[in-house]
This record gives C-alpha cells, sequence and structure tokens, in this order.
C-alpha cells in the first residue's frame, strides 16, 4: 500500500514506515502530524485518484527531527571576462517517519 501526497508545493510517494525530509515545519521531536492533501492511494490492486485531494484520507506521521542538508555550491564562471559568482545553499529539513496511512 502506497500514497501519494502534496506538501509545500512537493508530491511525495510514501509507504508505512517510510522516512523522509519535509520542508521545514517547527515542530518538536516525538510529536504527532496529520498530513491531509492525500492526491491518490493505491491498495494492492485498487488505486484511489483525488480531485485534486481525496476525502476523509489523511497519513499520520511523527517528526524525528529537525536539522540542516548538505550545502549545495553554485559556481558561475565566465570565461575571458574575470567574472566568477559562488554561492552556497542549506535546506532546512523536518525528518519525518510515516506510521499509518488512513484512506
Amino acid at each position: 500500500m502506497y500514497a501519494v501526497f502534496k506538501n509545500g508545493g512537493k508530491q511525495y510517494k510514501v509507504q508505512e514506515g517510510d522516512i523522509i525530509l519535509l520542508d521545514k515545519m517547527s515542530l518538536e521531536p516525538k510529536s504527532k502530524l496529520e498530513l491531509n492533501e492525500v492526491l491518490a492511494i493505491c491498495d494492492e490492486d485498487k488505486l484511489s485518484l483525488g480531485s485534486p485531494f481525496i476525502e476523509n484520507a489523511k497519513i499520520e506521521a511523527e517528526v524525528i527531527n529537525e536539522g540542516r542538508a548538505k550545502k549545495v555550491v553554485t559556481f558561475k564562471k565566465r570565461r575571458r571576462k574575470d567574472s566568477k559568482t559562488k554561492r552556497g545553499f542549506r535546506r532546512d529539513f523536518t525528518r519525518i517517519r510515516i506510521l499509518k496511512i488512513v484512506g
């Protein structure tokens, strides 16, 4: 059984027990979380699609921790122009564990 949900403008495909990284939500570790924007649920051979969301469907999750990802460096160089730019970016995230998919 798997589900597809929307969070922060992105879509995620998850199963029970999965650990995923979402955008930072400022929640305490070990707190419970309900994700209600469920787009699709597949249970064995039965597929349920929402338009856009499935009514009364939710995903129950638990917050593990919050943190920052590794730095991503963007480097732009224009040859023969003596022009270059170096920037770094670290994404803030919330790590969650999927406990139950209710559909």
